[in-house]
């Protein structure tokens, strides 16, 4: 996925030395946001020909006028990499590790703000995770490659921007390796995640309930990720409160229900727990007849 930033410059001729220019392709997704737009697209293009690598632009249509701008670019630059074959390579570096990791952490608490992004989430793989943003512009540099600036990774308007600007160079004030550290942790818990989710998956047996007494009986820490496990499994989709009300869900009656919010509801009957969508969002996902 070519944007022409300095990180995905890197990445594809990394790319390109390592499997041979012919082995992969290179995805460019114009937004249109932007009077630099057409530049940017050139600029790929001229890169992608210095390289000797075949290229793909998508170009989108007008941005919709209201909701997250960059969730619409993103999700449109993953949806137009999915019509492509093979694995699909980003440029993310261990410094955008630290920035989702900072962003994640701030907005909401848990372990799941300090796993950041994955090396590997089903096609897509993000082989620059180790390196950071200062070493793919040495490297850009080092190979002669001139790459473009996004205004808008300066632009305070957004969180992203901020936690660059402002909350990175304070970590690398605080110690040098940061970034190195920070990319580091994450891996470790990622590791350690596996682990609990083996264990909850113990604890529950494939079953999509489990009886009070027995979630009462588990450590406070396990007791959440089963009840977050239970609601997210119900739902097919995150349930971020989920672990924050799991107190209140071991308070439960033997038959009762709670609204845990995010579409969850807790429900107990004769003593055994289960998770359904709340007829709230269940209302408003199904059409109405008539």
């Amino acid at each position: 996925m070519l944007s022409g930033g300095r990180d995905s410059t890197c990445l594809l001729d990394v790319a390109a030395t390592l499997a041979g220019h012919g082995a992969l392709t290179a995805l460019h997704v114009n937004h249109g946001l932007r009077p630099e737009a057409h530049e940017e697209e050139e600029h790929c293009a001229e890169l992608c020909e210095r390289l000797g690598v075949a290229l793909v632009v998508e170009r989108l249509g007008p941005a919709p006028a209201t909701g997250n701008l960059q969730a619409w670019a993103r999700e449109a630059r993953y949806a137009a990499a999915s019509f492509l074959p093979g694995a699909i390579a980003t440029g993310h570096t261990a410094t955008d590790q630290t920035e989702t990791i900072l962003q994640r952490l701030a907005a909401s608490p848990g372990r799941r703000a300090l796993l950041g992004m994955s090396e590997r989430e089903g096609r897509v793989v993000r082989p620059l995770l180790e390196v950071t943003r200062g070493q793919t512009a040495a490297y850009c540099e080092a190979r002669g490659l001139p790459w473009r600036e996004d205004p808008a990774n300066d632009d305070p308007i957004y969180t992203r921007a901020r936690a660059r600007n402002e909350l990175v160079p304070a970590l690398r004030r605080l110690h040098p390796a940061a970034e190195a550290n920070v990319v580091t942790t994450s891996r470790l818990l990622r590791e350690e995640a596996e682990v609990l989710d083996a264990l909850v998956e113990e604890v529950l047996g494939g079953r999509e309930e489990i009886e009070l007494a027995r979630l009462r009986s588990l450590p406070r820490a396990l007791a959440r990720l089963v009840v977050r496990r239970l609601a997210e499994r119900a739902l097919g989709s995150r349930v971020p409160r989920a672990a924050g009300r799991a107190e209140d869900v071991l308070e439960l009656g033997s038959d009762a229900a709670l609204d845990l919010g995010d579409g969850a509801r807790a429900r107990t009957r004769q003593g055994v727990l289960r998770f359904e969508r709340s007829p709230e969002r269940a209302e408003r996902r199904t059409p109405r007849e008539g």
